[in-house]
This record gives structure tokens, C-alpha cells and sequence, in this order.
């Protein structure tokens, strides 16, 4: 995993943020904070960044004016995306020269495990 961060075009918290948003749709920066479990401060800054990117947008909350949400442009949705694609390829190509076919049926049924334990 430390190529796939070490590789990254963006960095890996700022991605993490597009996630979350393109997971559970439109959220406060305070709430983004609790999310990844960081000081608001900090999330205020990495908000910045991906807005000056174009990758998020404010807009006002729609019951408490003194707050905004946070939420991903189209811009944001394509750069996540390709962020994926990216990842996805470099794991694929990770497994096929890495591991043996033993493994690597060892592996595809570890992944039907871990998917039924998340959907728990």
C-alpha cells in the first residue's frame, strides 16, 4: 500500500474527503472533521485546497444559515474517479506479477469474506 500512496496525485487525506463526500453526499466541514477524525482546523484547510482546486463547492446549509456544506463538483467526481481507476490498475498489476495462482485464489476468496463481513 505504500506505493499506491507514495504514487498519489493527490494526496491521499484530500482523497479521502472526495470519498467521503461521494459516499454520504454533501456535509459540513465539521462534519467532515469528525469523520477523518481530525481538528476542524484542519479540515478547513484541506476544504481550501480542494476548493481552490475546483474539486468541492460551498453552498448554504439549507436550515442554519451560519453554516455551509461541503460538496463535489464534477470536476471533484472525475478526479476521484480517476483516482480510483489509478489505484485499481497499480493493485491489478501488483497481483498479477506478485503472486502465484495458489495466492491469488486465495486472495479472491479473502475479498468475498471481507465483502460479507462489511455488509454486516
Amino acid at each position: 500500500m505504500r506505493r499506491v500512496k507514495h504514487e498519489d496525485s493527490i494526496p491521499h487525506g484530500q482523497v479521502a474527503v472526495l470519498g467521503v463526500l461521494d459516499r454520504d453526499g454533501a456535509m459540513t466541514t465539521s462534519d467532515l472533521a469528525a469523520d477523518q477524525r481530525v481538528r476542524p482546523q484542519s479540515m478547513a484547510r484541506a476544504v481550501g485546497l480542494l476548493t481552490e482546486q475546483g474539486l468541492v463547492t460551498r453552498r448554504a446549509h439549507p436550515t442554519d444559515g451560519r453554516k455551509s456544506l461541503v460538496e463535489l463538483t464534477e470536476a471533484g467526481h472525475a478526479a476521484l474517479d480517476a483516482e480510483r481507476g489509478r489505484r485499481e490498475s497499480w493493485l491489478a498489476r501488483a497481483i498479477a506479477a506478485e503472486l502465484t495462482d495458489e495466492e491469488r485464489e486465495l486472495l479472491a476468496g479473502s475479498a468475498t469474506l471481507m465483502e460479507r463481513l462489511a455488509g454486516r
